[in-house]
């Protein structure tokens, strides 16, 4: 009896599933290829605890073989990951409406040095060096949720340069070195082409690299709409006029962001209640500044971009205030609320990335090759998404339909 004749199926929404998976996979040229990403994915929703692969098969098919196909069908097998993650970003899309492009970066833990990009760099959440993988993902910043549809992971020159270590991880020749500054960009410009819908803010930590004033000009002249976090060190110039016509504090002053956005350039600072389910209610004090940013030049040589710089210092229950990110944005023109709601889409992707690693194995992958990553990275994302965003119709009708069956038997 074939694996496919023995696979468990889940205990609500099975068909719902199986058209998803189709949708997504339906590219894949041999069916036993989309049957084993159906395996994937089934298992990715309903395996406990940590999902390696032979933990996936064993929770989804009742076959002795199935731990060895599905570490194939990942790791081995040369399918295309792209077409999926262009059909999961449609298929969310058509489900909400997208508030903005937002770009997190993870840190996979790794043991030896034989997974694909594994290098030792520091890792500010641990506090020290760490042997690991290193990674950037965009999520469609969605209504109450955060979907990702799109990886890359950062390939230091030792990978890419040494002709045994491609061999080993199966890189493809057109994949080069670069840097994680230009990994972000790529993301932005990725979903820009494959987006059926007007264009969405690019919302985007860069506060942890090291030439944040490059991604900031080179997003600027792709034409996107961006909010950043910024390192406090970056250097920045004060501008002219705010456009409400404040005036501002000596234009053309040397700063760094950290402190422009502390002490701001206008006479009126904006304050508002920041407020969250798991903690007392915050005053927030926004500082906000027009700056130039050299190095972030959009325009011709001699033209000079203006953005919006402000920082948070949220007051606390106790004396004294302490400091938040430091943000940078071309919306100048937007509203101070606007632009606090959209900062917001950071936090929330980072709450999504936490559930990736918990419940849908964003840190499990055992394999090595760099496709296998890819492939894992895509089959994870369309797992969550699929439990995130909501069924359609047809798809809630039958899970009724089966819970009415279970009562009347």
């Amino acid at each position: 009896m074939t694996a496919q004749t023995r696979t468990r199926a889940l205990v609500a929404g099975d068909t719902a599933l199986g058209e998803f998976t189709e949708r997504l996979f339906g590219h894949l040229p041999r069916a036993d290829q989309r049957r084993w990403a159906r395996v994937y994915l089934q298992g990715l929703l309903t395996t406990p605890g940590k999902k390696s692969v032979r933990r996936l098969a064993a929770s989804v098919t009742e076959s002795p073989t199935a731990s060895q196909s599905l570490q194939q069908f990942i790791n081995a097998s040369p399918w295309d990951w792209e077409p999926a993650r262009a059909e999961l970003l449609r298929w969310a899309e058509e489900r909400h409406t997208v508030r903005a492009w937002t770009i997190g970066q993870v840190c996979f833990p790794k043991r030896g040095e034989h997974s694909v990009g594994v290098h030792r760099r520091f890792d500010p959440a641990a506090g020290r060096m760490v042997n690991c993988q290193f990674g950037f993902g965009l999520f469609l910043s969605l209504d109450g949720m955060s979907v990702p549809v799109d990886w890359r992971l950062v390939l230091p020159e030792t990978w890419t340069a040494d002709p045994a270590l491609r061999r080993r991880a199966r890189i493809s020749p057109e994949v080069v070195h670069q840097s994680p500054e230009s990994l972000v960009v790529e993301l932005a410009d990725r979903v820009a082409a494959r987006t059926s819908s007007a264009r969405a803010p690019v919302v985007a930590d860069l506060s942890r690299l090291g030439n944040a004033a490059a991604v900031i000009g080179m997003l600027g002249r792709r034409g996107h709409d961006f909010l950043v976090s910024v390192p406090p060190t970056l250097g920045v110039c004060a501008a002219g006029t705010v456009h409400s016509g404040e005036p501002a504090r000596t234009p053309g002053r040397e700063s760094t962001a950290g402190d422009l956005a502390r002490l701001g350039n206008t006479s009126h600072p904006y304050t508002t209640l920041l407020t969250r389910p798991d903690a007392r209610p915050q005053r927030l004090r926004i500082h906000s500044a027009l700056v130039r940013v050299p190095g972030g030049e959009t325009g011709a040589p001699g033209t000079h971009q203006t953005y919006r710089l402000f920082g948070e210092r949220r007051q606390g229950p106790g004396p004294g205030q302490r400091g938040g990110p430091v943000w940078l944005t071309n919306m100048s023109r937007h509203r101070m609320d606007d632009l606090l709601h959209l900062a917001r889409q950071s936090a929330r992707s980072t709450v999504t990335l936490g559930a990736l690693a918990d419940e849908f194995g964003l840190l499990d992958f055992e394999g090595r090759s760099f496709p296998g990553w890819h492939h894992h990275m895509t089959l994870m994302s369309a797992a969550y998404a699929y439990r995130a965003a909501p069924m359609p119709v047809p798809a809630v009708r039958e899970r009724r339909e089966f819970a009415r069956g279970r009562q009347s038997a």
